[in-house]
């Protein structure tokens, strides 16, 4: 997929510390930022979600990976998984995310929350009422809140990294074990 609009410039300062932080410059921040109010919220919504911390960690990788996967956007899969590295999370599990309903090394929690990542995902969503009770009752209401809306805020990143063209910059070739392909 090559990029629908080009890259703009980002402040010197703002480019440093993403090469700081992930070794590149995130190539959604320079698509964004021929609006940089709107780039620079975009950015600080991010760092105010990543500060969330009712959910478990994993889950909410494994959630993140399974939206990027379901709508396609290479980029949120890719960088998703070099996180995970960075995390210290399972990354045997992490690789599988793609094809996790073939995979057997997820938990039924780990399940539940991959089909309801994709089930938020779908368009009209299909969350079920059996899927969302069961998930509340063994995460609690405030992981659930976090979950649902974590979930939200990845589906906005994903669709739009993908109606603009950003495709993966790489990241998880650091990783040292490969990524799947979704089934």
């Amino acid at each position: 997929m090559a990029l629908r609009i080009a890259k703009a410039e980002l402040p010197d300062e703002l480019k440093q510390g993403m090469i700081d932080q992930l070794g590149a410059v995130m190539e959604p921040a320079e698509v964004l930022w021929h609006n940089p109010k709107v780039a620079q919220d975009g950015l600080g919504l991010g760092r105010l979600v990543a500060q969330w911390d009712a959910a478990d960690e994993s889950l909410k990788s494994f959630a993140h990976m399974a939206v990027a996967a379901q709508v396609g956007c290479s980029w949120c899969l890719d960088v998703g998984y070099f996180q995970a590295q960075n995390e210290n999370l399972d990354l045997k599990k992490a690789s599988q995310v793609p094809r996790w309903r073939e995979s057997e090394v997820f938990t039924p929690l780990e399940r539940d929350v991959m089909e309801y990542a994709e089930a938020m995902t779908n368009t009209p969503p299909t969350v079920t009422d059996e899927l969302y009770a069961g998930l509340l009752d063994r995460v609690g209401p405030a992981a659930m809140v976090e979950l649902t809306t974590y979930i939200a805020f990845v589906n906005f990143s994903t669709r739009g990294n993908t109606a603009h063209g950003i495709s993966s910059q790489g990241f998880s070739e650091a990783c040292e074990i490969p990524l799947e392909a979704r089934a």
